[in-house]
């Protein structure tokens, strides 16, 4: 297969796709913590997207895919902030600066402040991808028995970031990321693993949906990394998507960080950047 790095341009249909995709994720990976826990999720639609609150402290809790079709009212919001404020959470909208320019107006008339940003990076698939794995090293989908060796090490290369870049605008416990790993899967994320002598030395997850790629996080555990291992994930993963019919690939990071520079390297251009909007209870 040829190494496509066709440049992408990101008109509001496009982002509009890649934000009902994420919308999506949102929603399943709610619904699967409602099943694991039995306790009080829920996932609000909201002016073509959703409001989304797995369980306490979970990276789920956003409000996504707002200001593609329609703005939300001052009664659906009323109705989406009593609900997270019954759970003593903030609310907090990932909101693209694609998005209609009223949905911001309304926002921060209600009291949201701009909090961070991230990043939203493409790249087109078209004409395949070729993998790029180093001499030596292995990429593959994870077994069912290396899930927890898997998991270990993925959450602990997200405990311990690079510093390069914007931090990240929150801080997870462990066990909160262990739950958010599995309830992923839940929702259709398949693992992959970058091993050498069988040891696994970075995780990564991949999941389709409408034609997107979703690179679902990947972290390379602290010991192993600057050995080409994400470029190893990254490649193998947007072949497969390819090779699944996907025609773009689709990541978020940290603006300037390393894993935007690491992504950047593999044909990812910026699409566009989300402002992260909270409101406090």
């Amino acid at each position: 297969m040829n190494d496509s790095r066709t440049s992408l341009f990101c008109d509001l249909d496009l982002a509009a796709r890649i934000e009902r995709a994420e919308s999506q994720f949102m929603a399943e990976c709610t619904r699967a913590v409602g099943g694991r826990t039995g306790g009080n999720s829920f996932s609000i639609p909201l002016a073509g997207g959703v409001a989304s609150f797995a369980e306490a402290d979970s990276p789920y809790n956003k409000v996504a895919g707002l200001g593609f079709d329609g703005v939300p009212t001052a009664a659906e919001l009323d109705e989406v902030e009593r609900a997270y404020a019954a759970c003593g959470a903030p609310v907090q909208v990932e909101l693209s600066n694609l998005a209609d320019p009223e949905t911001l107006d309304v926002l921060t008339g209600r009291g949201y402040r701009l909090v961070s940003f991230e990043n939203v990076l493409g790249r087109a698939l078209a004409g395949g991808v070729e993998p790029a794995v180093p001499l030596g090293m292995e990429v593959r989908r994870t077994r069912e028995e290396e899930f927890e060796d898997w998991l270990d090490v993925v959450v602990r290369a997200t405990l311990h970031p690079d510093t390069q870049g914007v931090p990240w605008y929150e801080d997870f416990p462990r066990h909160i990321l262990e739950n958010a790993e599995r309830d992923g899967a839940a929702a259709g994320v398949v693992h992959y693993s970058a091993l050498r002598d069988g040891v696994i030395l970075g995780g990564g997850g991949l999941r389709v949906a409408d034609g997107i790629a979703q690179m679902a996080g990947a972290g390379t555990a602290p010991e192993h990394r600057r050995q080409g291992v994400q470029t190893a994930l990254t490649t193998a993963r947007l072949a497969d998507a390819a090779a699944a019919g996907c025609d773009i690939a689709v990541v978020t990071t940290q603006p300037g960080s390393k894993s935007q520079e690491n992504v950047q390297r593999q044909g990812f251009g910026v699409l566009y950047t989300r402002a992260v909007l909270a409101k406090q209870p």
